[in-house]
C-alpha cells in the first residue's frame, strides 16, 4: 500500500516544477522561486512517504517473523509435551525417581544447606 504522502509529494513536486519552469521562462523570477520551494517541498513530502511505506514494510515483515516463531514454538512444546507423556508411560517408576530427584534439587536451592 503507497502512503498518500508520496503520490501528493510527487504531485507537488511536478507542479513546482512546472511552475519553477513557467516562472523562468516568463522571466517572473519570484514565480520561478516559489515553483522551486514547492518542488523541494513535494519532494521532502513523498521522502516521507517513501520512509513511512518502508517502515510498514518493516513491520510487517517482523510481525510475520513473529507469528512463524510463536507456530514453531508451540509445535515443539506440544512434540515435547507427547515425548514426556509417552516416556512417563513406559516406564513410570523411572519417571518417579527423576521427579523426586528434581522437588529434592528444587528444595536444596529454596532452603540451601543449614
Amino acid at each position: 500500500m503507497v502512503d498518500t504522502d508520496r503520490i501528493t509529494g510527487a504531485a507537488r513536486e511536478i507542479g513546482g516544477k512546472v511552475q519553477g519552469a513557467v516562472g523562468d521562462l516568463v522571466g517572473d523570477h519570484r514565480a520561478g522561486l516559489e515553483g522551486r520551494f514547492r518542488a523541494a517541498q513535494g519532494r521532502g513530502e513523498s521522502l516521507v512517504g517513501e520512509a513511512r511505506d518502508a517502515l510498514r514494510d518493516v513491520a510487517d515483515d517482523a510481525a510475520d517473523y513473529a507469528g512463524d516463531a510463536y507456530a514453531r514454538g508451540r509445535r515443539s512444546l506440544r512434540h515435547g509435551a507427547r515425548t514426556v507423556t509417552h516416556q512417563v508411560e513406559e516406564s513410570p517408576l523411572v519417571a518417579l525417581m527423576i521427579a523426586g530427584a528434581v522437588g529434592y534439587g528444587l528444595a536444596l536451592l529454596v532452603h540451601g544447606r543449614r
